[in-house]
């Protein structure tokens, strides 16, 4: 009865970070056109990570930390929301979202390619192939005459790069760190370290703070939709995978969210995809298929 009720979480919380996930590219760059980067993380984080601990209080699961836990939440907050999101979200100030959710998707290439670093793991032959289509596939992407002359594209560019890295050994940290075992714990901790964080780094920066009755309808909706589905729901379901399945397996997301992404940033916001991006994205995701569907050793 334990394992098919399992079964049904771990279903329930791959369609999770599988849509809810692909439509927080367009939330945040809705929100992001009037709310500072980091000061638009660390709402959305704190008030996230603060409501989930009462829901765990709720469900009476036991908020203890010790030392070390907290210290690996607060660095698996960092990887996976600090850099990996709060970096990615300023980014977006100079990319369209859906082409921003096919720089994501390069996930499990960067994963393999860690595991391979870190645990030594060898290649198979539709690893390989993956990770060719991929580096094709990501060539193709940004190499694009139109996006490549835009103002601080290319440095966007790279740093989403860099912000898809640091989310992926996030993955692997996590399904090896010492965390509290109850998700919902784990993953309030992580939140509110992360949003301490970017609320220092908003101020270091000196961003500008509006209340929220001076945002537009569309950016507070889109704010509300980041905290209680794109950080309480998908976020909870993302560190309840990282440890029930592989990491591996849980970059799968990687298919659907640029196409949830793409979908939505074309109706909402009338973003135009190239025949180019079209093509990166078709060779890319495929090399994203050879990825994840290899067999295990």
């Amino acid at each position: 009865m334990k394992r098919d009720k399992n079964k049904i979480l771990i279903i329930l919380a791959f369609f999770s970070i599988y849509g809810i996930w692909g439509s927080t590219y367009l939330l945040n760059k809705i929100a992001v056109t009037e709310i500072p980067a980091f000061s638009l993380a660390a709402l959305r984080f704190l008030i996230a990570g603060v409501l989930i601990l009462l829901i765990a209080k709720i469900l009476k699961k036991p908020l203890q930390i010790s030392k070390k836990q907290f210290l690996n939440a607060t660095i698996a907050g960092f990887l996976f929301l600090v850099y990996g999101n709060g970096v990615f979200v300023w980014a977006l100030n100079y990319i369209d979202s859906s082409f921003a959710a096919l720089l994501a998707s390069t996930q499990p290439l960067f994963v393999l390619i860690l595991m391979r670093l870190i645990d030594g793991k060898k290649m198979q032959v539709k690893s390989i192939i993956g990770v060719v289509l991929g580096m094709i596939g990501m060539y193709l992407l940004v190499s694009q005459q139109g996006i490549s002359t835009k103002e601080g594209s290319l440095l966007a560019i790279f740093v989403m790069f860099t912000c898809v890295l640091s989310w992926s050994y996030g993955s692997i940290f996590v399904s090896k760190a010492d965390l509290p075992k109850n998700f919902f714990v784990s993953t309030g901790y992580q939140m509110i370290s992360a949003g301490v964080l970017l609320l220092t780094i908003s101020f270091g920066l000196q961003e500008t703070w509006l209340l929220p009755t001076n945002w537009s309808f569309e950016a507070q909706l889109s704010v509300v939709g980041l905290i209680l589905f794109g950080g309480i729901v998908a976020f909870t379901s993302f560190n309840f995978l990282l440890k029930n399945v592989s990491p591996e397996k849980v970059a799968t997301s990687a298919y659907v969210n640029p196409i949830v992404a793409m979908i939505l940033g074309w109706y909402v916001l009338d973003e135009q995809l190239s025949t180019q991006s079209i093509i990166a994205s078709v060779v890319l995701l495929t090399g994203v298929y050879f990825i994840t569907s290899r067999k295990r050793l």
